[in-house]
């Protein structure tokens, strides 16, 4: 007789110290402190930053890594990632290769995208942010939310 065993799901960030997070520049440097240097101008990435109800870190996943000009991001492992995390909200983030930090109408429709479907699960989408060597574009920032 075959026996179905049951699901345990336990939650704990690993994490003593909190980093809250109160700006788009405070979630730049954290993200840019998690980017590799050296591909950085090479690969574009995207990273999301998983927070609870306090805008305290939880985590950063690194979703996905593509090519020169773009990156694949999978909405259903994303959200997957911030339900089992417990995150109340999450900021992401992803990379211009070029340095060029004006958002491309992708950019902007996955945004959309992701936002509305963040909506449904009751996972607020903070931010997306551009990030280059040098400087960052915040769609929120900039009323692009």
């Amino acid at each position: 007789m075959n026996t179905i065993k049951e699901i345990r799901v336990s939650y704990s960030s690993g994490n003593t110290e909190k980093i809250k997070i109160k700006n788009s520049k405070d979630s730049y440097k954290l993200l840019l402190s998690c980017w590799s240097k050296k591909i950085i101008e090479l690969q574009e990435e995207f990273k999301v930053l998983l927070l609870n109800r306090n805008h305290q870190v939880l985590g950063v996943y690194p979703l996905s890594k593509g090519g020169v000009s773009g990156t694949v991001v999978d909405a259903k492992l994303l959200f997957s990632v911030a339900l089992k995390c417990n995150a109340s909200s999450i900021i992401m983030a992803h990379n211009h290769p070029s340095g060029n930090l004006k958002p491309s109408e992708a950019d902007k429709r996955l945004t959309s995208k992701l936002k509305e479907a963040g909506s449904y699960l009751d996972i607020v989408v903070i931010d997306h942010l551009i990030i280059a060597k040098g400087g960052y574009f915040s769609f929120s920032d900039e009323l692009l939310m």
